[in-house]
């Protein structure tokens, strides 16, 4: 098995922790542990106590009862012995397809996208069609194509809802457009989530509660802002599938650790207050690109709702020096 290098992390290795103004992270404003402690009444105390006398054994294999609960809460269709916990999103991303994409399958990928998405469908054998996004369509891609694209092997759809990089949301009625596609042919629909929107909107829906054969992953690193938990989870409605996880997921991790998991836990327990927290820095930090963006005539960008990753477009970039550029 051959695999392209990872370009965003080979990129972040080098320069991430010695760039003077690092603009390429779209995690929003990582918490420290006293600021997650602060979201209990008596400052996590209660928290601690009770951690101070946990043994550090492997835990839970799947992730603690309490953590799949917690994580169950996102979903209506998706009971909480269906959640497997993983290594952040991309090690359910990796879970997923490893365990499903066979040499000779046909799989389609939204893109440009997350790398994962299409690059370990391809080591695995399978054929990769591009879905492209075009901007002109707000970075939507287009049913039709989709249409043309789909064949009697298409194992999969992968997805990003929000996009990376674009932070474009697919809402409700295109992704069932999607749904209808795919079941077709039987596919099934993989959706990295891990940019949920902050709003509550009627028109973001988890692909796991509006398909059977949709597989939604997702983490703590971007919306929650705490990527040092390396806790991520696969979520799907159909228990068969989960089983299948389990088997490949023995293969690849034992546990998520005892900390990340109570850790996690706390965290997802206090959505709200994070929610709130992260909205309010998203919102303000926006403001501050717009009024930017809007001063700059050879800069443009379609704004992003609710989510903390955006394309800014440069009119007179010479794409042959954007390595440079972004070093500078």
């Amino acid at each position: 098995m051959k695999i392209n290098g990872f370009g965003v992390e080979e990129w972040l290795n080098v320069w991430e922790k010695s760039a003077v103004y690092d603009i390429a992270q779209s995690t929003i404003s990582s918490m420290t542990l006293q600021e997650i402690l602060d979201l209990e009444a008596d400052k996590g105390q209660g928290f601690m106590s009770a951690l101070m006398q946990e043994k550090f054994n492997y835990g839970w294999i799947e992730g603690s009862p309490e953590f799949k609960k917690e994580v169950a809460k996102l979903y209506t269709d998706v009971p909480a012995e269906n959640i497997l916990a993983t290594n952040g999103a991309t090690g359910a991303n990796h879970l997923v397809l490893y365990s499903l994409i066979e040499p000779g399958d046909h799989v389609i990928a939204e893109y440009p996208s997350y790398q994962q998405l299409y690059d370990i469908p391809r080591s695995l054998g399978a054929e990769v069609d591009f879905w492209q996004i075009y901007e002109r369509e707000n970075w939507y891609p287009r049913l039709e194509e989709l249409r043309q694209m789909m064949r009697p092997n298409t194992k999969m759809i992968c997805l990003n809802n929000a996009n990376n990089p674009t932070g474009t949301t697919l809402n409700r009625a295109f992704l069932q457009e999607v749904v209808d596609l795919a079941k077709t042919v039987g596919a099934y629909v993989l959706v990295d989530e891990v940019y949920l929107p902050l709003d509550d909107s009627e028109d973001y829906v988890p692909i796991a509660d509006l398909y059977e054969k949709g597989i939604s992953t997702n983490s703590l690193s971007k919306t929650y802002s705490v990527p040092g938990v390396r806790l991520g989870w696969v979520a799907t409605q159909d228990e068969k599938l989960t089983d299948v996880f389990r088997k490949y997921r023995d293969y690849t991790m034992i546990c998520c650790g005892v900390f990340d998991d109570a850790l996690g836990t706390l965290v997802l327990k206090h959505r709200d207050k994070v929610l709130a927290r992260n909205k309010a820095i998203v919102n303000k930090n926006l403001e501050i690109l717009r009024e930017w963006v809007e001063n700059e005539p050879l800069v443009s960008m379609i704004y992003p709702k609710s989510v903390s990753t955006s394309f800014v477009k440069f009119e007179e970039l010479d794409p042959e020096k954007t390595e440079e550029f972004c070093i500078e």
